[in-house]
């Protein structure tokens, strides 16, 4: 199939925010149920007074305004006009007093969020739509889209995949763009099937949307599941019954050659599975999983990771790490996810050697750098006493941070501070 498909997706990270990554719709209410409202999310304004100083002129507004939302408003606009003026440090002097203002406004921190994100702050971006999300009480699944695509640019797919969910739920499954973007997540894990299925359920929503046409007229037959045509297993449970636009079932198909084949049976547990993890339900979804496994010999890779997430969220830490060697052992280079999660399990575990090799597995067996892995290796390292070697992972962060225009404030401190540690050893 087409890998360098994939890796054109994960490329795609890179870029700044668009029209198609974040979405820059009307806030939903405060239902979890109900469809957008009308409210209003305001663009950055650049119209102003050219009677006077431009600058001195939104001051006076800012002063004079009558609430915290619309003051937060109106630095905005100063924000983008001390920015187009080549003022800088004065924009960003204007976004943090918002960030730092503790003031109710959801709709401004979200644009807040998109602000910063248009600069490249990702941790501000990140912090501001978190900040809305928890103002509207978690029911903000514009603000959950977009922290879920400057979570997937950072490389941190577990936490990506969680807010995308979030606002797929509260929109009851249709909500294109976070489909599109949750399939974007799934593609990166190398978990290519569950991309498809948030693709197809992209264009169910939206038939129209371009960028969910475009990634799946690139998928292969390999990167999907197919069913056995005949099976002479127990006989299969009904299907399970998925959230809205997703297939219940997979065409019944002579496997292709690279294709991930199940049995009919074990393919309806899967698909149960996933439809009790998405809602929930987390220990139906175990005995789903299990039952996958028990079918297919004991390895099938989808369910093996998939279980492995379900257990680290019950805290049944031993046997995640056994299903996560599972497919580091067998799978690793095309589930480098695996390495990941296993090398956090030994971090906790206190088995830093083992936390470090499998750090450096993740890192060195992505299909593009992910800089969540090469962070997370720089920090082990240091516990290990290997300066060098810590300052080696965060030189590279640092170089698929900037690929990406998403420099922290913090690395130029950090990087000093490893320099120091490592010329000392």
């Amino acid at each position: 199939m087409n890998q360098k498909f994939f890796l054109l997706i994960l490329i795609s990270l890179v870029s700044l925010p668009s029209t198609q990554a974040f979405a820059q719709q009307p806030a939903p209410s405060a239902s979890p149920t109900a469809s957008p409202t009308k409210t209003p999310e305001h663009a950055v304004e650049k119209d102003v007074d050219n009677t006077v100083d431009p600058v001195v002129a939104l001051r006076e507004q800012i002063d004079a305004a009558p609430s915290a939302s619309e003051g937060n408003r109106l630095r905005l606009k100063l924000a983008d006009l001390l920015l187009n003026s080549g003022k800088q440090t004065e924009a960003l002097a204007e976004l943090n007093g918002i960030a730092n203002s503790g003031s109710f406004d959801p709709v401004g921190f979200y644009n807040l969020g998109n602000f910063f994100a248009r600069l490249g702050e990702s941790e501000a971006a990140i912090s501001a739509y978190k900040t809305a999300i928890e103002q509207r009480k978690g029911y903000y699944s514009r603000a959950y889209n977009n922290l879920g695509v400057m979570l997937l640019r950072a490389g941190r797919w577990d936490e990506a995949h969680d807010a995308l969910l979030s606002a797929l739920k509260i929109e009851s499954f249709h909500y294109a763009e976070a489909s599109y973007n949750l399939g974007r997540v799934y593609a990166a894990r190398g978990q290519h099937d569950l991309a498809v299925r948030e693709w197809q359920r992209a264009l169910t929503v939206d038939p129209k949307h371009d960028a969910a046409k475009q990634a799946l007229a690139h998928v292969g037959t390999e990167e999907t599941i197919v069913v056995r045509k005949a099976s002479n297993r127990s006989a299969e449970p009904r299907p399970a019954k998925m959230p809205a636009a997703a297939p219940k079932t997979a065409p019944a198909v002579a496997p292709a050659s690279k294709a991930l084949v199940l049995d009919p049976a074990s393919y309806n547990y899967l698909q149960r599975a996933r439809s009790a993890s998405e809602r929930g339900k987390t220990q139906e979804a175990v005995e789903n999983y299990q039952r996958v496994l028990k079918l297919e010999d004991g390895y099938f890779p989808p369910a093996n990771l998939e279980l492995s997430y379900v257990l680290l969220s019950l805290k049944r830490y031993d046997e995640a790490l056994n299903n996560l060697l599972e497919v580091s052992k067998r799978d690793g280079a095309k589930y480098p996810i695996s390495y990941f999660h296993l090398a956090r399990l030994y971090e906790l575990k206190g088995e830093l050697k083992l936390a470090e090799a499998s750090f450096s597995q993740a890192a060195n067996s992505s299909v593009t750098n992910n800089g969540q892995f090469l962070l997370d290796l720089s920090r082990v390292r240091e516990k290990l006493g290997d300066f060098k070697g810590s300052l080696e992972a965060m030189e590279r962060y640092l170089k698929v941070m900037q690929q990406q225009g998403l420099k922290p404030v913090w690395s130029d401190e950090r990087m000093a501070e490893l320099r120091t540690k490592a010329a000392k050893q």
